[in-house]
């Protein structure tokens, strides 16, 4: 009798899985997309879409490097993305399912093969810089007009960050992001692999420690877009999405983002199906409904980030594809900078170095 009843309760479990609908699994950052694509991606397709969001490149890692995600797509930044591949996490895509490839932008493609030898993994879905975003008035208040609002020093210098401690200060919790701005602003490569030298780093977060409110990569949207904070080391997009809340909600606060004078890190946000997908197929057909031109250009207008589509810059609204914030100018370009994935070792390095500087200890 109960081997009948495993073999019926088996019959209505296959059952109900023929009858229920396809699904493809996302995994994306927060606040990352514009919704209404979703709703159009399963008009579209018939395909219910099942769309979770995280806030660090270290949370999709665990989930990536120890198998069995459960997701279709997810969207790791470029240096993850490498090491992940060599781990073995992804399956190459198949490109014959992907006629909207055309539409992509061969400038980003030749920057995203340093993470992807030949784009075999991965499409680019978008792309910016890391700087520095300020509430303009608040922190001349604080400082002065002269304020140094396009300059590390902001957040570096000990004697800025001590009179900025009082109307807020936050920085990314990306030691990827926030390593290398450190050695940037010493005068170090800020893609050096050296231990000796990423422990350089330590000393210029050292003194400005204490005047660190918060180390977050998604709270300082809101945060600097009420006010709630004065300045933030955080990614272009997100920054410029602070500016919009804060001009929509006409609360007399204005935010302008800068691409820091010494130079910023250029990253990159790739769309990749994790070896073990569940609906591989169905994510190919997400993949190629986002490079739709149309459809990319939605997500741009929607996050304020540049992408890495080609095709969709006709569809761009005004404010993004001249905002030289989003699209820079070929100087700007010219001054950003990109860095490489660690190995384990040094991994194990810059993990313990960051503890340390987020504990204050």
């Amino acid at each position: 009798m109960r081997n009948h009843l495993l073999t019926a309760a088996a019959s209505l479990a296959l059952f109900a899985g023929m009858a229920t609908a396809e699904e493809v699994r996302v995994y994306n950052w927060s606040d990352y997309i514009d919704e209404d694509l979703l709703e159009k991606f399963e008009e579209e397709t018939g395909i219910d879409l099942v769309y979770d969001v995280f806030d660090s490149n270290e949370v999709l890692e665990t989930k990536m490097l120890a198998g069995g995600s459960g997701y279709d797509v997810v969207v790791p930044s470029g240096t993850f993305l490498q090491r992940q591949i060599t781990a073995g996490a992804f399956q190459e895509l198949d490109k014959s399912k992907l006629p909207n490839i055309e539409n992509m932008w061969d400038v980003i493609d030749e920057r995203t093969e340093q993470y992807d030898p030949d784009n075999a993994y991965s499409i680019n879905y978008m792309w910016g810089t890391t700087g520095l975003g300020v509430n303009v008035g608040k922190v001349r208040e604080v400082l002065g007009d002269d304020a140094p609002i396009n300059s590390l020093a902001l957040v570096f210098d000990p004697a800025n960050m001590e009179k900025l401690a009082d109307c807020g200060v936050h920085f990314l919790d990306a030691p990827a992001e926030m390593i290398p701005a450190a050695l940037k602003y010493i005068g170090e490569d800020p893609n050096s692999h050296d231990p000796d030298v990423i422990a350089k780093a330590e000393g210029v977060f050292e003194p400005v420690r204490p005047y660190i409110q918060k180390f977050h990569s998604s709270e300082y949207i809101n945060a600097l877009a009420n006010g709630d904070i004065c300045v933030a080391v955080g990614w272009s997009g997100d920054v410029l999405q602070a500016r919009d809340r804060a001009e929509e909600a006409d609360n007399d606060v204005e935010i302008v983002y800068n691409a820091p004078v010494e130079g910023a890190q250029m990253w990159f946000d790739q769309m990749a199906i994790p070896v073990d997908a569940p609906n591989p197929e169905g994510a190919h057909k997400f993949l190629n409904f986002i490079m739709d031109p149309e459809n990319m250009a939605a997500a741009s207008n929607y996050v304020y980030f540049a992408n890495g589509n080609e095709a969709s810059q006709e569809f761009l609204a005004e404010d993004v594809i001249n905002d030289p914030a989003i699209y820079p100018d070929e100087d700007t370009l010219e001054n950003l900078f990109t860095t490489t994935p660690y190995d384990a070792r040094v991994q194990r390095v810059v993990t313990r170095l960051w503890t340390k500087i987020k504990s204050g200890t």
